[in-house]
C-alpha cells in the first residue's frame, strides 16, 4: 500500500478509496480543505515533519518563517517539492527581524522582537510600536521568500499577531501587493459551541476562551479583506485543539468540516535538540500530529467524507465551483 499526494489526490493500491480530483469529478464537491503545517523553517526536525506529512499524508501547504534558524533548509525543500504550497508565516514576536534593527527601534529594540504575544499586543495597543515599522518588516519578510524563488500562496502569522486589526490591515495590503489571495483569519466559527464542548479539557478550554475573545477582531478582519477586494478567508479549524489532538478528536474534526472552503491548522514536526532551545509548548505533540496526518485511517476517512484536499492558491477556483 502506498500513500502520497500527487495533483492533490491520494490513491491506494486497491483503488477503492480516492480523494476526488476537481477536474474529473462528476458530482460537485462542496467541501474543500487546506491542511496547513505552521512553523516551517523553525528547526530541521519540523522541516522533516512537514515534508513527511505532505509526501505520505494529507498536508497540502506549509507556512514558512522568513528568518528562523532552519529557514534556508526549508526554502531548499520547498523548491524541490513543488506540490507543497508555501506561504509566509509572518513574525512580529519571539524572533529576529529581516530588516536591519536600526530601522525598527520600536518594533525590535535590541535587535529582537518582543518575546510574547502579550508584550507585543500591550505595546501595540498603547501606540508604543510604530505601524510604519511593522509594515516595513512584514514587507521585507514576504520579499525574502519571493527573492528566494518562492511564490507565497498565503499569509498568516506566528502567534496569530496579525489578527489585531491595525496589523491585519497591513497584511491585507501586502496580500494585494504581492498577488496573494488567501489570508488567514485565525478564529474558529461557533465559538460558544466550541467553548461548551471543550469546557472540561484544560488545554482546549483555555484555547476556546482565547478563540471566543478574538471574535470582534475576526469580524473586523473579514471587512478589511473586502476593502482590499480579497476573497473571504477560509473557515478556520484547529485552533482550539492545538497541542491536544487525539485520534478521536482529529477524526471528529475531519468529519465535521463545513461546506465551502476551510483551512485546518496543524503543527507537524520531529522534536530535536534545536526545538528544545525554542520558546514553544509544542514538543512531542508535533510528532503525534505527523502520525495523525499520515495514518491510513485518515486517508480513508478523507476519501469517505468526500473532502477535497486543496492548496491555498487553488481555493479561488474551488469557490467558483461551489
Amino acid at each position: 500500500m502506498e500513500f502520497g499526494i500527487s495533483n492533490y489526490r491520494v490513491s491506494l493500491t486497491n483503488s477503492k478509496f480516492r480523494i476526488p480530483n476537481s477536474e474529473f469529478d462528476v458530482a460537485p464537491v462542496m467541501r474543500a480543505l487546506v491542511v496547513n503545517g505552521d512553523d516551517f523553517g523553525l528547526t530541521p526536525g519540523i522541516n522533516a515533519g512537514v515534508l513527511e506529512a505532505h509526501t505520505r499524508g494529507i498536508l497540502t501547504s506549509a507556512s514558512l518563517f522568513a528568518n528562523a534558524p532552519a529557514t534556508d533548509d526549508a526554502i531548499t525543500m520547498a523548491r524541490r517539492t513543488t506540490t507543497l504550497a508555501v506561504g509566509c508565516h509572518l513574525t512580529l514576536v519571539d524572533g529576529c527581524p529581516v530588516t536591519e534593527p536600526a530601522e525598527l527601534a520600536s518594533l525590535a529594540p535590541g535587535g529582537r522582537f518582543r518575546p510574547t504575544w502579550t508584550s507585543f499586543m500591550r505595546d501595540a495597543v498603547f501606540g508604543r510600536i510604530r505601524l510604519a515599522e511593522i509594515e516595513r518588516e512584514l514587507t521585507a519578510q514576504v520579499h525574502r521568500l519571493v527573492e528566494a524563488g518562492l511564490r507565497p500562496t498565503h499569509l498568516d502569522s506566528h502567534k496569530h499577531v496579525h489578527a489585531y486589526p491595525p496589523v491585519f490591515a497591513i497584511v491585507a495590503r501586502l496580500a494585494r501587493q504581492f498577488g496573494i489571495q488567501t489570508v488567514r483569519v485565525p478564529c474558529e466559527r461557533q465559538p460558544f459551541t466550541l467553548l461548551w464542548r471543550n469546557s472540561l479539557r484544560v488545554g482546549a478550554r483555555r484555547q476556546a476562551i482565547e478563540n471566543l475573545a478574538l471574535v470582534p477582531w475576526a469580524a473586523r478582519d473579514r471587512v478589511l479583506l473586502e476593502t482590499q477586494s480579497l476573497p473571504p478567508a477560509p473557515h478556520f479549524l484547529g485552533r482550539v485543539l492545538t497541542g491536544v489532538f487525539t485520534p478521536a478528536a482529529f477524526r471528529d474534526l475531519l468529519q465535521s468540516v463545513p461546506e465551502g472552503t476551510s483551512e485546518l491548522m496543524m503543527h507537524p514536526g520531529y522534536p530535536d535538540g534545536a526545538l528544545s532551545r525554542v520558546r514553544t509548548r509544542l514538543l512531542q505533540q508535533r510528532a503525534a500530529e505527523i502520525a495523525l496526518l499520515t495514518d491510513p485511517g485518515t486517508l480513508e476517512l478523507v476519501s469517505k467524507a468526500n473532502l477535497r484536499l486543496m492548496r491555498p492558491d487553488r481555493l479561488v477556483s474551488a469557490r467558483e465551483h461551489m
